[in-house]
This record gives C-alpha cells, sequence and structure tokens, in this order.
C-alpha cells in the first residue's frame, strides 16, 4: 500500500487541478440523485437515524428494494434534457446501503433485488453525454465499526480500510469517474483520522482525472456550500441545493408541491452561481421505484429549454466578480473570457420599455436579445446605459428571463460608480451629476 506525506500530496494534486477542472468550471449546471432505501419511506434522507429505526427494522427496507427498469435512464435522460452537463448519483448514503454489486459490502441491491444501479447509472450518463459522479458517505450507520471508529484504534483502521475498499469498487469497475463527491466525515473530525490523504492519493491513482469535493476533511478540488448559493472564497465551488429546501431524498409530491422551486428560481440559481464563478447541483429524489416525482419534471423542462436558448449566458468560465453588475436585483450578468462580450440577465421586464444598466461608460457596438438575434436599440447617458424601445412583454417565452448580449471593441468599460455619494463609501465621485 502507498503511502505520501501531506505537502508532496498537495504539490502533486495543485499541479494538475487547473487541468481537472477544466470541464467543471465550463459546465455550470449538474443533478444531484438522492436514491436508495429511504425513497421507500418518503421522509428524507435521514429518516433511519433521525426516525431511530434499530438497524435490524431498516434492514427490512431492503427486502422490499424494488427500482423499476431504466430509472437511471430517466435520470440522465431528463438530466441531459435541464441541461445539466453532468450527474451525481449517491451510490452509498449514510445508511450503509449499496446501490452496486459490491463484494467488500454484501448489503447492497444487487444482492437484493439483482440490479447494479451503479451500472446503469453510469452507462446512462454515457448515453446521454453526462459527466459521471459518484456520491460516497463517509458516515455509515449500518457498519458495526462505523461509530467505534471514534475512540476504538482498530475500529478506525477496520474502517477506514473498509471505506477505501468501497471506493476502490467504484473507482475500478466502471470505466472513468469524473468527480468523487464524499459527504458527512462523522463522526471523526479530522482528515488525519480518517487517513484522507493517502486514502485520497490511492484513489487518484485509480482515476488521474477525476475531481474530488472537500467533504473527506481536505479542500481538494472544490467546495461544496450546501442548500445555499453562496460563493466561496479562494478555491471553486458549486452550491448542492435540494428540490424544495427541506430534504434530498423522496417525499410525498403532492405534500412538496408547495415547497419545489420554480423553473424561474431554478434559473435564478443557475446565473447566481454562474455569474459568481462557481456551479449549481440541483437535486432530485426519485420515488421509491425510482421514478422522477412529478413536480420536479416540468420546471427542469423549463429550464432546459430556457438553457437551450441562452446556454451561451451560462455554460462556459464567464463569471462577472468583484463589481456590481446586478442593477437594482433585478438584472445578473456573466462575461466572455476576453471581457468584451456581456450578458444582462433580466428577471423581471421593465413595463416602461427602458431598461437603464448604471457603470458603463462607453456603448457598446451591438446589444442583440440573445435567443432571437433582434438588435435592441441603446445610447450612453453619463454613467449609464440605457436600452429602450423594448417590447411591452419580455421576448423569452419559457420562464420569462430574457438575456441581452451587449458586445464591446475593448475590454467591457464599466465600473460603478453611484450618482449619489451615499453609495460610493462617501466618495463624491460622481455626486454632482445629480442635479443635471
Amino acid at each position: 500500500m502507498e503511502y505520501i506525506d501531506r505537502k508532496t500530496y498537495f504539490e502533486i494534486t495543485e499541479k494538475e487541478r487547473p487541468r481537472r477542472l477544466e470541464w467543471f468550471k465550463k459546465a455550470r449546471f449538474g443533478m444531484f440523485i438522492h436514491y436508495s432505501l429511504f425513497s421507500q419511506l418518503a421522509m428524507g434522507e435521514w429518516c433511519m437515524s433521525q426516525q431511530n429505526y434499530t438497524v435490524k427494522e431498516y434492514e427490512e427496507f431492503a427486502k422490499s428494494f424494488a427500482p423499476k427498469e431504466g430509472c437511471a435512464d430517466e435520470w440522465c435522460r431528463m438530466a441531459k434534457e435541464a441541461g445539466a452537463k453532468y450527474a451525481v448519483l449517491t451510490t452509498r448514503h449514510h445508511e450503509g446501503f449499496s446501490l452496486w454489486n459490491s463484494k467488500v459490502n454484501p448489503y447492497n441491491s444487487y444482492n437484493y433485488c439483482g440490479r447494479d444501479i451503479v451500472k446503469e447509472f453510469t452507462d446512462a450518463c454515457r448515453k446521454y453525454g453526462l459527466k459521471i459522479g459518484l456520491y460516497s458517505s463517509l458516515m455509515d450507520w449500518h457498519h458495526p465499526d462505523g461509530w467505534r471508529c471514534a475512540f476504538d484504534q482498530d475500529a478506525r483502521r477496520r474502517f477506514t480500510d473498509y471505506i477505501e475498499a468501497l471506493n476502490t469498487e467504484l473507482l475500478s469497475n466502471y470505466g472513468k469517474i469524473d468527480i468523487l463527491w464524499y459527504d458527512m466525515p462523522f463522526p471523526m473530525g479530522s482528515s488525519d483520522a480518517w487517513d484522507s490523504i493517502n486514502r485520497n492519493y490511492r484513489l487518484r491513482k485509480l482515476q488521474p482525472d477525476m475531481l474530488i469535493n472537500n467533504r473527506s476533511k481536505l479542500q481538494e478540488d472544490f467546495l461544496t456550500p450546501e442548500d445555499s448559493v453562496t460563493p466561496q472564497d479562494g478555491a471553486y465551488w458549486e452550491a448542492c441545493m435540494t428540490f424544495n429546501g427541506i430534504s434530498w431524498g423522496y417525499l410525498d409530491s403532492k405534500q412538496a408541491l408547495p415547497y419545489s422551486y420554480s423553473a424561474q428560481q431554478i434559473i435564478q440559481m443557475i446565473n447566481k452561481c454562474s455569474s459568481r464563478g462557481g456551479n449549481l447541483l440541483l437535486n432530485i429524489g426519485p420515488k421509491a421505484d425510482g421514478s422522477i416525482p412529478e413536480e420536479a419534471v416540468e420546471p427542469l423542462r423549463t429550464v432546459g429549454r430556457w438553457l437551450s436558448e441562452n446556454g451561451d449566458a451560462v455554460y462556459g468560465n464567464k463569471a462577472i466578480t468583484g463589481s456590481n453588475y446586478t442593477g437594482c436585483g433585478v438584472n445578473m450578468a456573466t462575461a466572455e473570457p476576453d471581457k468584451k462580450t456581456v450578458y444582462i440577465i433580466n428577471r423581471i421586464w421593465p413595463s416602461n420599455g427602458v431598461l437603464q444598466l448604471g457603470g458603463y461608460k462607453q456603448e457598446p457596438k451591438k446589444v442583440t436579445v440573445l435567443s432571437t438575434g433582434e438588435n435592441v436599440d441603446f445610447k450612453l447617458d453619463g454613467h449609464r446605459l440605457i436600452l429602450e424601445n423594448l417590447p411591452k412583454e419580455a421576448p423569452d417565452k419559457h420562464a420569462g428571463t430574457t438575456v441581452f448580449k451587449m458586445e464591446f471593441d475593448c475590454e467591457i468599460p464599466y465600473e460603478y460608480i453611484s450618482y449619489y455619494p451615499h453609495m460610493n463609501n462617501g466618495q463624491n465621485k460622481s455626486g454632482d451629476l445629480v442635479q443635471n
């Protein structure tokens, strides 16, 4: 077994990180899929622990686990239709049930229903051109050493060996894997206790191009703020979001519907991530039979239709950071890497046919509606660009979110300075313009 010191490990991984991240930074949008035994209870993915089922009681649900044929194909087809570029599946959640034909863990889907869900998922991802992410929990409520490892050194060695053996199977038996998505490093609180340096070093040998997230108590390739689109400093990030703000696992669709996100809210999250330099990983929690909940289907399809026409404003390394391009919260923006093209993403359409964008010091050579290519009238007036003679209704017919493409001859001549010194940290940069 190979070992490595922390300094050398980070030198190696940091050197190759830009190459590994290249596709991920352009993808912007992925689908998370939380599916396992908990889907049968329709009470969330933590029900084994939160409702205090005994291990023996919970094992009974494995006997009735019956995903329908083609469920993984349905997930990946929907991800593709929604405009996602990658998908991540919970191969083994905290309940300890593996969704593959595991020789290491007999408590698995193949032994109970004859199905290798991980194989079905990886095959479907490739069919639909999606990058492949495999979620792997470190916490395990089913394994007897899953809690003893916190204080018993022998149990710790057995359990960390078990975790590595499980992930070795996942990364050896299903072809090229693009993301190893760790979760819940409990009950141990440090990377040393989990031996994450050495485990990840050995696992990376199996999949040299693979990205690893930060949940093995190491920062690794990207950070994962949860259920909040919160930009992270100092590293690439991916906001992982439930579909309803309540649960990752399946909830009764009728009851979950009032809490579920609309297409407009999902598009807003995607645009917030892309404008601030991150990705959105949006979750669905399939039903017990693996079918997609009804409340998720039409919003995802609408998002896909919107992205099919406006994806140029989302996909790729287009983030704008450090400046206020968002107007009064109505608009967000992204830009091409050369900073000569900016996309204004408008959420609330102006009723007077005029949209004012503060901060521009030079007029663009051209402004168009991204989805139609239609030219937009504009003029520069002081420290604001005015789009005028706009139609009464938003051109976007899918979600009411219209994107303007603005092309400049030079790097975007933008500096947000308010006409009101109150908003410029007290500096009288342009207050003289207020009276004009």
